[in-house]
């Protein structure tokens, strides 16, 4: 069976960066019939907070993608000391006792000499005296694991075959020295015990992959399979890292973007396919091919979000929105001509304050000198609310056969001079819902 995972750490909102992982994964799991594992990586007892969990999971619900079950990696850190107990067993596991500052400067010195920055392996030639003696002097070590030293390789779901030779990467620090257990062994044991079978991630992932294979390997599991996705950028391929705080989940939707606009963009981003816009789940999912996906780094332009929302509002019946328009004070009457009207107007629900806000109270005209007399004499032909369907019709044509004027510089007057604004709905549709106007 195939079985993903989406594996956050709980140290702050997850953001768009995030959401491109979960929902591959999500969407492999769905189209296979298969499993979606919701994975807390909490080993971090310092920086995870139970307030972030809850965020996320208020986060993926939001957007429909539904876990099968949760784990929690802060629960299963027996598993994670078993699993060292078995790599030291193997003779796979060491300790070593380097001070940052010492690392530090064997980086430097291997990089004067153009060597790659590759740990040394020091702490291998260390006797138990030796050993015994720095645990005085320091305390206990960190733990790496022992990299056989030959060329890791794999078929890459996005990348393509992928060959990293194991001798240009240091051996992975998998314990820290205050016995905190770190991401790579934690996620190799979660993945061999829940029958992970298929991992996406991001391609600042590769060198990570490329260990975790061996880890998988030492513990006797096998590897599942890999895709590494390209990263994110902004609009003009700028990291999009500094700019993750404004791009949360949880601030979209405060913006008022939809979940259906979000997930069509992300589904398709960066792969071969076009970006449509989608009304249910299953029709994303159904078109996915993570083989489609492209390694290139792939922009991403929040303002592309209001477009899409507007378009899949603008297919939304009045059922869709009932609440939010009630909840504005629109009265029930009025509701359908009032979301009739004004779904061809918005990019987000929010807009639909300001256009009840117009047709409750008013707006403040917008007349230009040159058409002031003109507006003055217009109005005062209008005639009194309720308006009907033919007024704007019937209120014009006489206005023209008065003016003289036709076209732009006979109805632009008017629609600004009713609603302070050059563009909006139809205004022999609006005319109805006018219930105030101010250019009296």
């Amino acid at each position: 069976m195939t079985t993903t995972r989406f594996a956050p750490s709980p140290t702050g909102y997850i953001h768009v960066g995030n959401l491109r992982t979960a929902l591959m994964n999500y969407m492999i799991a769905r189209k296979a019939g298969g499993t979606f594992i919701l994975r807390i990586d909490d080993t971090d007892p310092e920086r995870s907070k139970e307030a972030y969990v809850d965020a996320l999971k208020a986060d993926l619900e939001w957007l429909g993608l539904h876990w099968d079950r949760v784990e929690r990696q802060s629960e299963r850190l027996d598993r994670y000391h078993d699993a060292a107990d078995q790599l030291r067993a193997n003779g796979r596991f060491y300790e070593a006792f380097e001070t940052p500052t010492e690392l530090d400067l064997k980086r430097k010195k291997q990089l004067n000499m153009g060597k790659p920055p590759v740990y040394d392996r020091a702490a291998l030639e260390l006797s138990e005296a030796e050993k015994d003696a720095l645990r005085a002097e320091r305390g206990t070590g960190v733990w790496r694991f022992k990299l056989d030293q030959q060329r890791i390789e794999w078929a890459d779901g996005i990348l393509g075959d992928i060959s990293i030779d194991a001798a240009s990467v240091s051996d992975p620090v998998l314990i820290r020295q205050d016995g905190q257990v770190l991401y790579t062994i934690a996620s190799v044991v979660d993945d061999v015990e829940m029958g992970v079978t298929d991992v996406v991630r991001g391609s600042d992932h590769v060198t990570n992959t490329a260990t975790q294979i061996q880890i998988i390997e030492a513990l006797g599991g096998k590897a599942p399979r890999f895709a590494h996705h390209s990263l994110l950028t902004g609009p003009q391929g700028e990291a999009l890292s500094k700019r993750l705080g404004t791009l949360a989940l949880r601030d979209l939707r405060e913006q008022g973007v939809e979940p259906m606009a979000l997930l069509s963009l992300m589904a398709r981003l960066g792969s071969s396919d076009p970006i449509e816009l989608r009304t249910d789940m299953a029709a994303l999912i159904e078109g996915f091919d993570i083989s489609r996906f492209g390694s290139a780094p792939t922009k991403f332009d929040v303002a592309d979000l209001f477009p899409l929302t507007g378009r899949y509002l603008q297919s939304q019946p009045l059922e869709a929105v009932a609440d939010r328009i009630a909840a504005i004070g629109v009265p029930g009457d009025t509701a359908d001509a009032f979301w009739t009207v004004m779904r061809d107007n918005i990019e987000t629900l929010k807009d639909l304050d300001a256009w009840w806000a117009l047709c409750r109270d008013g707006a403040e005209p917008v007349i230009e000198d040159e058409d002031r007399e003109f507006v003055t004499e217009a109005m005062a032909m209008l005639p009194e609310a309720p308006f009907g369907a033919d007024t704007w019709s019937t209120w014009t044509g006489a206005v023209k056969e008065a003016s003289g004027r036709k076209g732009r510089g006979l109805f632009m007057p008017l629609r600004k001079a009713l609603t302070g604004q050059a563009h909006g709905p139809d205004m022999a549709a609006l005319m109805p819902l006018l219930q105030v106007v101010k250019a009296r």
